[in-house]
């Protein structure tokens, strides 16, 4: 980190950063794990009536340390910030403290030697804050960086919540329900009450279920309420849990799991009395090792009785009940489950219908929150024509064989194509046999494609802990620009000015266990070409994977563009040991390698500015409107053809005696290319905007991004940014809708917009039968403070809402399981999900029948 620009820190999220050092850099660390080390819990602790404490409790695995608030410079590792949702019932009073028994402070090694205060093992964090209304909760996020002795794992966020109890005594403590072990905090469970059962004893049941619910979910509870005397009554809640899970006491020290507890959120017609007893038949006491400290927990079943006094029985009782589950490998968030108690039928409801009338839940069970639209998501209507063509595999294609062109092109660069000849006459006159010769040099070129593929495995790792992280990814301002300067770097490299490489020490150590012989030392050796050949393929491996992640891609197609770059670089050292006649037909190798290299050069040159026009789109700057895109295009063009004519002349360049026919013909495509750039300046009425150029889809930005003719949407077509806004007209005019799950980087949707939209076939339905509305979901704006919320995931945890692009793609996943772009949904004006939505490039003909079996389909729910 030391280093990085300090202006990038304003749109940098350092999470992303960290994924970006996986992909340039291609340390071994890139074959671990992705790690926790690092857990929290919250809890409170009042001081006064109007005072409390916010006391943050972090707990690290031996050898991992955590960093101060209070460090000398931002240049080093990511400080613990907390930051707090705004709210005037509230004010923070003083600084956040920090006390450890294990605080350093040293010159750290990691950082370059930079002065930082560090915590090993556990620190608490202490925010004194003066509270006017306890009925609201204190609500927001921090911020940390773990790191050991050798390595940083990426910064992460964790949301808090607190809800202060005001009755509590002063110096009670009060545990909170943060997501101590997975970084985020649970709404009430979204449970199905089934109907209450005959009173047996004078004892009602409610059993809970999940509701049909994605979430897993291994705690069932049940409740019976008993009348014990004239005002007492007795309330039992039971927990049923499954094989391998645990809940915890109500009587846990800080810094371990949330505890058990009982909040009850109506108290003028009640007393509680004392505090809930608990029982099971299955009670743990003793040390826990995922929490390293004592604990007391229950398997199997568990039971918290809690006796009230009540003065009107005919008055409900409501409250909710806070536990969290555990088995030996993860704990699941913190949850809070709702109840209401009815004392005069002695009936529990716990779970969904126990929340008091007009309070909203968080989430319904199909549909995601968008907005106060009056809007529910109906699925069960839906036409069966106009499904998704199996788009994915022809995309693996283009992807595979866009990295197979890379591979390629890194052949002939001077760091490769030497090697080929000189690899495989080691083996084929090596080896005592041609066969043996064959093999090996074959196993050595399947070791080149097993090396690039397991430099893509993180990413798998990264997009199951964060579905959205790789379209955060291409769409983050901060990457975007860092992957703008690093092209910049790339392409003056390969201008001859410098070269990259990777440590020395990597290559060398590779070398060194070639020694080891068989097939392991064929391995090491692959692996050896791999890291020596960095300076020639990395700037193409980096230009092949960025442009597969500025389209929908996900860490699949990541893998498969990887395995196409190493099968075009692998293939041929079998190819040629299998036909070694064949390397008599091969050039030698000289000048023609730089030129190679020099072209590729103005390529990354180029593609640079793709990266600088993603960060313009979503800022909204304005500095690479499409008039200057093609404009710098076009000069970076016209000059690559001055060079291939000999005009121009970079550092290892020689002279040229004789123009080969091969520079004239790329010179000449150069020149023709550039001219048909220059065509896009033109205005097209039915555009409403600059005309589109197919050949640049998704690469230079939207027609309508125009100094000239600016235009708000393509292809001349009213459409909204709002789904509520859309909605209403919709209403208003009757018609379907075409919702357009977008991004302002999204090449594919770009390609849509300006390759599909426009043809007769697809046109005449998006202007003249839908109401579009192109959802960004990469969109910046933060959402006002009312409407910033955290909402849960449909396989497990939370997502805090903070920006409008956050809300449309939790509206996308949570709805229609999807989170690449472009994604197309028909839906009714009254909520009708029309048919199968559809997602990335289409062909014009089943885009149009799409549309058209979305049409049908409305017409008929208008005629029932």
């Amino acid at each position: 980190m030391a280093g990085l620009p300090a202006f990038l820190f304003k749109y940098f999220d350092m999470r992303k950063f960290w994924t970006l050092s996986l992909l340039l850099a291609f340390s071994a660390t890139a074959f671990g794990q992705i790690y926790n080390p690092v857990k929290w819990s919250f809890s409170s602790k009042q001081l006064s009536d109007t005072e409390f404490n916010l006391i943050f409790t972090a707990n690290m695995e031996d050898g991992w340390y955590i960093y101060s608030q209070y460090l000398e410079s931002d240049d080093g590792p990511v400080k613990t910030s907390f930051t707090y949702e705004k709210g005037n019932h509230f004010s923070l009073s003083g600084k956040n403290t920090e006390s450890s028994a294990h605080r350093k402070e040293l010159n750290d090694p990691l950082f370059d030697d930079m002065r930082v205060i560090k915590f090993a093992e556990n620190v608490t964090f202490t925010q004194k804050v003066k509270v006017k209304d306890t009925s609201k909760p204190i609500t927001g996020y921090l911020e940390f960086m773990t790191c050991n002795n050798e390595r940083c794992l990426p910064p992460s966020e964790v949301d808090f919540s607190f809800q202060l109890k005001s009755n509590a005594k002063p110096g009670d403590k009060t545990a909170v329900t943060p997501e101590a072990a997975a970084g985020g905090k649970v709404k009430p469970t979204e449970a199905t009450a089934e109907e209450t059962a005959p009173a047996t004893n004078g004892i009602a049941q409610v059993p809970v279920t999940d509701g049909g619910s994605n979430l897993q979910n291994p705690i069932s509870w049940t409740a019976d309420v008993q009348k014990t005397g004239d005002t007492e009554y007795t309330v039992n809640f039971k927990a049923a849990i499954e094989k391998g899970w645990a809940i915890y006491s109500q009587f846990v020290d800080d810094g371990g799991p949330i505890p058990t507890s009982l909040t009850f959120t109506t108290d003028e017609n009640f007393q509680v009395s004392g505090k809930a007893t608990e029982t099971s038949t299955h009670k743990i006491e003793g040390d826990d090792p995922f929490f390293g400290m004592k604990v007391t927990k229950f398997k199997e079943d568990a039971m918290f009785s809690q006796k009230l006094t009540v003065k009107d029985p005919a008055k409900p009782i409501t409250g909710f009940l806070t536990f969290m589950t555990c088995n030996d490998e993860r704990c699941l968030p913190p949850t809070d489950v709702a109840f209401r108690i009815d004392p005069t039928s002695l009936a529990v409801v716990v779970g969904a219908g126990a929340e008091t009338p007009g309070e909203t839940t968080v989430a319904d069970s199909n549909f995601a929150y968008i907005g106060d639209c009056g809007f529910k998501l109906d699925k069960a209507q839906m036409a069966d024509c106009g499904e998704q063509h199996e788009s994915s595999k022809k995309g693996y294609w283009k992807i595979f064989i866009l990295g197979f062109l890379g591979g390629l092109a890194a052949l002939l660069t001077p760091c490769v194509f030497p090697m080929v000849p000189l690899t495989v006459s080691f083996f084929t006159k090596s080896n005592q046999s041609k066969k043996k010769g064959f093999q090996n040099a074959a196993l050595y070129g399947f070791f080149i494609l097993l090396v690039y593929v397991l430099f893509s495995l993180p990413f798998h790792v990264l997009d199951s802990v964060s579905p959205d992280i790789l379209n955060e990814f291409s769409t983050n301002v901060a990457i975007n620009l860092v992957f703008f300067a690093i092209f910049l770097v790339f392409a003056i490299s390969f201008f001859g000015y410098f070269e990259i490489t990777l440590p020395e020490s990597w290559s060398n150590k590779a070398a060194s266990a070639e020694g080891v012989g068989g097939i392991l030392g064929i391995f090491f050796m692959a692996l050896t070409l791999v890291l020596v050949s960095f300076s020639c393929t990395g700037p193409i491996l980096g230009s092949l994977l960025g442009t597969v992640l500025d389209s929908d891609a996900g860490a699949m197609q990541l893998t498969v563009g990887m395995a196409g770059f190493g099968v075009a670089l692998g293939l041929p050292f079998g190819l040629f040991a299998a036909f070694p006649n064949w390397l008599k037909a091969l050039p030698k190798s000289g000048g023609w390698m730089t030129t190679v290299k020099v072209v590729l050069g103005f390529l990354e040159l180029a593609l640079a500015l793709k990266f600088l026009s993603n960060a313009d789109l979503v800022k909204h700057w304005g500095i690479l409107k499409i008039e200057v895109f093609l404009g710098l295009w076009i000069v970076i063009f016209i000059a690559l053809g001055i060079y291939l004519l000999g005009k121009i002349r970079f550092p290892h360049d020689s002279p040229l005696k004789k123009i080969p026919t091969v520079r004239w013909v790329l010179a000449i495509l150069s020149f023709v290319f550039a001219g048909y750039m220059v065509t896009g300046l033109r205005y097209s009425e039915k555009e409403g905007s600059l005309h589109s150029l197919t050949l640049l889809s998704g690469l230079a930005p939207p027609a309508c991004y125009s100094i000239w003719y600016p235009c708000d949407c393509p292809q001349n077509l009213q459409c909204f940014k709002d789904f509520c806004e859309g909605l209403e007209f919709a209403r208003k005019v009757n018609k379907p809708i075409m919702i357009d799950f977008t991004g302002h980087a999204c090449a594919n949707c770009r390609r849509m917009e300006e390759t599909v939209w426009p043809k007769k076939e697809v046109y005449k339905y998006l202007k003249d039968e839908y109401v579009v509305i192109s959802l960004y979901v990469d969109e910046k704006i933060a959402l006002p403070e009312d409407q910033q919320r955290t909402m849960p995931l449909k396989g497990g945890g939370t997502q805090r809402l903070r920006n409008v692009g956050h809300k449309w793609a939790y509206f996308q996943r949570e709805n229609f399981n999807d989170n690449s772009q472009p994604q197309y949904v028909l839906i009714s004006p009254d909520g009708v999900l029309l048919n199968q939505p559809v997602s990335g490039m289409q062909e014009v003909d089943d885009y149009a029948n799409f549309l058209k079996c979305g049409l049908d389909k409305f017409k008929e729910l208008k005629g029932k």
